[in-house]
C-alpha cells in the first residue's frame, strides 16, 4: 500500500475522528477511572472486527491485529484528563465541572483508533502483528501505585512487542510538522513532600519558639542553588517548590510547614545527587533548632528515544507530510510515563504540532484554555498507521 493513498484515506476518515475526539473532550475521566472512554474504545474496534482486551491496567483497552508468525510493533494513546476547569467556550467543551482534556489525550485515543481501522483494512498486508495500547492513568503522580504505563507492562502487555511508537500533540509546533529526536527527549519527573517542624509559640515572643515559616524560607532559598552550584553547566535539571502551606493565625509562631515540588533531570548520575542534595538542604534546619522529614518519590525515568527506530520514524513521517514538515525539536523538561515502555523494549516518542494560525500565543498544555487544530488529526492517525505498516515490511517475518 503507498503511504499516499495511507494519508488520504485517514483525511476521509477526519470527520470521524473529530467526532471521537470532541466526543471524548466532552466526557473527560480522571486516571483509573476511564471507564466511559474504555467503553468507547472497545466499541469501535469490535465494530471493526478487531480482537481486543478490556480492564487491562484496570481500565486500559489492548486490540491487535495481523499475522502471528511475524514480529510485533504496538502504538500508544494514553486517555485520561486533568482536574482543571475548561474556559473554552467551545461547542465541545466539558461536560463535567472541573476536569478537563488539558493534554490532549482525546485526541491520541481518537487517532489511535483512527489508525486501528486503517490498519485492519490491509490487515492481509501485514507481515507481523500490530497491538494498539489504550492507556490509563498517564497522569498519575508517582506515590499511587505506578501510572498506567508501569501497570500495563507488569501485566505483560509488551511481553511480545518488539518496537513501541507514541505520539503527543505539540501546541508549540504548527499543524503538519512532526517533531522528532533521538536520543533524551523528556526528563525524568520526581516529585517531593517536605515538611518542616518549629516550635510554636506567641507571636509576641518568637524567642519561645522556631519559627517553621523562616525555616521554609532558609530552605526554599538554598534549594535555589542546587542546580547552579551543584550540577555541572552541561547537565540539564530543574528544581521547582510547587506549594508551601503552615501556619494557623497572624500572631501564632508556626510549628509546622509543608512544601511540595518537582525535580526533572535527564542523567540517573544527576537523579541520584539532586535527590542526596535535597536531603542535605532540607537538614540544615536543624542547626537552627527544627527538624524535617522528606518524602522523595521517583516517578517516571527519562523519555529516551532509541535511535535506529527514531530514524525510521523520521524517514517515514517524510514520505507522509513531506521533508520539510519534520523538524528536530529540543529536550522538554516535562515528564511521560511512555519512558517505562522503553526501559521494556526499543521506542519512540515524536510530537506533532497542533498549534491552530490563529493560536498566538501558542496555547499551552495543561491550562484551562488548551485546544487544538483538529486538522492535525488525520496526519497523526495516517503517521501511526504508516510506521506500523512500514516497520512489518521493513523487519519481515521471524524464523
Amino acid at each position: 500500500m503507498e503511504l499516499e493513498s495511507l494519508l488520504a484515506a485517514a483525511h476521509a476518515l477526519a470527520p470521524q475522528i473529530v467526532e471521537w475526539r470532541r466526543t471524548l473532550h466532552r466526557w473527560p475521566e480522571l486516571a483509573f477511572t476511564e471507564h466511559r472512554t474504555a467503553a468507547l474504545v472497545a466499541a469501535r474496534l469490535h465494530e471493526w472486527g478487531i480482537p481486543h482486551e478490556t480492564e487491562v491496567a484496570q481500565t486500559g483497552v489492548v486490540g491487535q491485529i495481523g499475522a502471528a508468525a511475524g514480529p510485533t510493533i504496538a502504538l500508544r494513546a494514553d486517555m485520561d484528563a486533568l482536574p482543571i476547569p475548561e474556559e473554552n467556550d467551545v461547542p465541545y467543551r466539558s461536560e463535567r465541572p472541573g476536569l478537563m482534556h488539558a493534554c490532549g489525550h482525546d485526541a491520541h485515543t481518537a487517532m489511535l483508533l483512527a489508525a486501528a481501522r486503517l490498519l485492519k483494512e490491509h490487515e492481509a498486508e501485514l507481515p507481523g502483528r500490530v497491538k494498539f495500547i489504550f492507556q490509563p492513568a498517564e497522569e498519575v503522580i508517582p506515590d499511587e501505585g505506578g501510572s498506567g504505563a508501569w501497570r500495563m507492562i507488569a501485566e505483560g502487555v509488551l511481553d511480545d512487542v518488539d518496537a513501541i511508537v507514541g505520539l503527543h500533540v505539540d501546541p508549540t509546533l504548527p499543524t503538519g510538522q512532526i517533531g522528532i529526536r533521538p536520543g533524551p527527549i523528556m526528563a525524568a519527573a520526581d516529585r517531593f513532600e517536605l515538611t518542616i517542624m518549629g516550635k510554636a509559640a506567641h507571636g509576641a515572643h518568637p524567642y519561645q519558639g522556631v519559627d517553621a515559616i523562616v525555616l521554609a524560607a532558609q530552605v526554599v532559598t538554598a534549594a535555589q542553588t542546587l542546580v547552579s552550584r551543584r550540577i555541572p553547566a552541561n547537565k540539564e535539571a530543574v528544581v521547582t517548590f510547587g506549594t508551601i502551606h503552615g501556619g494557623n493565625k497572624e500572631n501564632i509562631i508556626c510549628d509546622r510547614v509543608v512544601l511540595t515540588g518537582t525535580v526533572r533531570t535527564f542523567e540517573p548520575a544527576v537523579r541520584d545527587q539532586l535527590e542526596a542534595e535535597l536531603e542535605q538542604v532540607a537538614s540544615l534546619v536543624r542547626a537552627l533548632g527544627g527538624d524535617y522529614r522528606l518524602r522523595y518519590l521517583r516517578g517516571s525515568p527519562p523519555v529516551n528515544n532509541d535511535g535506529l527506530l527514531t530514524g525510521f520514524v523520521s524517514r517515514v513521517a517524510r514520505q507522509v507530510v513531506g521533508a520539510e514538515q519534520v523538524v528536530d525539536i529540543p529536550k522538554s523538561t516535562g515528564g511521560e510515563d511512555f519512558a517505562w515502555y522503553q526501559q521494556k523494549t526499543r521506542g519512540t516518542f515524536v510530537r506533532l504540532g497542533c498549534q491552530a494560525p490563529t493560536d498566538e500565543p501558542p496555547r499551552a498544555l495543561h491550562t484551562p484554555t488548551f485546544d487544538l487544530d483538529e486538522a492535525a488529526l488525520p496526519l497523526g492517525a495516517a503517521l501511526l498507521a504508516a510506521v506500523a505498516l512500514r516497520w512489518l515490511q521493513e523487519h519481515g517475518r521471524k524464523g
